[in-house]
């Protein structure tokens, strides 16, 4: 197997962009982070950079990619990100993360619960704030990241629709982030095989962009460029004047 990917991010409406993103490939290992920083004034600009950079350099390095790997390096991006804190005008600076990790020849053949066969890689992801995972086997939606805000538990707890969360005024309001004590973030993983997708996103993105518009655009697309492109084309007719900064990397598992 093997993997191909494509990433995009723009500054959208805003006077710059605090979202980061990193992309590696290299001997069969893919590791894949995308930020979007908080505080203004640039200084979450300043957050979203270092922490993709200590999640890539972590997970780069680190023996195998699996969800505890991935919360080793969320841990160690957070205690950077409030180092820096440390410096004048970065006080206040956080950033969400969202990191995916794919071995597509893992040398145990197996998923920490043994759910891997031959033939199969493993992924593993973690994330921590609203940037979102997505995971589609075989087409389908297999799985999407729980967002760490008060809009998304207003939702689990009953209040408001699914629908409702892409619209809701308490959106902005996190509750996890890089960048304070105990920042709790969640991971998943799953056995991948050829013809799954992977997609990161921060919230600019996928609050324009429907679940099932992502799947739609994504049986019709052939590269993950494509893929993208077809969502940006939705995204781009409905975002306002002054909308956030946008970030996307797509991710194929090929054979």
């Amino acid at each position: 197997m093997k993997l191909s990917y494509f990433s995009y991010t723009n500054k959208g409406g805003r006077p710059n962009n605090e979202d980061s993103l990193r992309c590696q490939e290299l001997d069969g290992r893919g590791v894949f982070v995308l930020a979007d920083g908080l505080g203004g004034h640039q200084s979450g600009e300043t957050a979203s950079a270092i922490a993709v950079e200590a999640i890539l350099a972590g997970a780069s390095a680190a023996p195998s990619l699996d969800g505890g790997t991935l919360l080793s390096q969320l841990a160690q991006a957070n205690r950077q990100v409030m180092e820096g804190q440390k410096e004048p005008g970065c006080e206040d600076m956080k950033t969400t993360a969202v990191v995916l990790g794919i071995e597509t020849s893992p040398e145990d053949g197996a998923l920490s619960d043994g759910s891997a066969s031959s033939g199969e890689g493993r992924a593993a992801w973690a994330h921590v704030g609203d940037s979102r995972l997505y995971y589609f086997a075989g087409g389908e939606l297999a799985a999407v990241t729980r967002d760490h805000s008060v809009t998304y538990m207003k939702y689990l707890g009953g209040e408001i629709s699914y629908m409702d969360v892409y619209h809701d005024d308490d959106r902005a309001s996190l509750l996890r982030v890089l960048g304070r004590p105990g920042c709790r973030p969640e991971t998943g993983e799953a056995a991948v095989r050829p013809g799954d997708a992977f997609l990161l996103c921060s919230d600019g993105f996928w609050e324009f962009v429907y679940n099932e518009e992502m799947q739609a655009d994504l049986l019709k697309s052939e590269t993950p460029a494509a893929w993208v492109q077809s969502m940006l084309l939705r995204h781009i007719r409905r975002t306002p004047p002054g909308n956030d900064n946008l970030s996307v990397i797509a991710v194929f598992v090929e054979e």
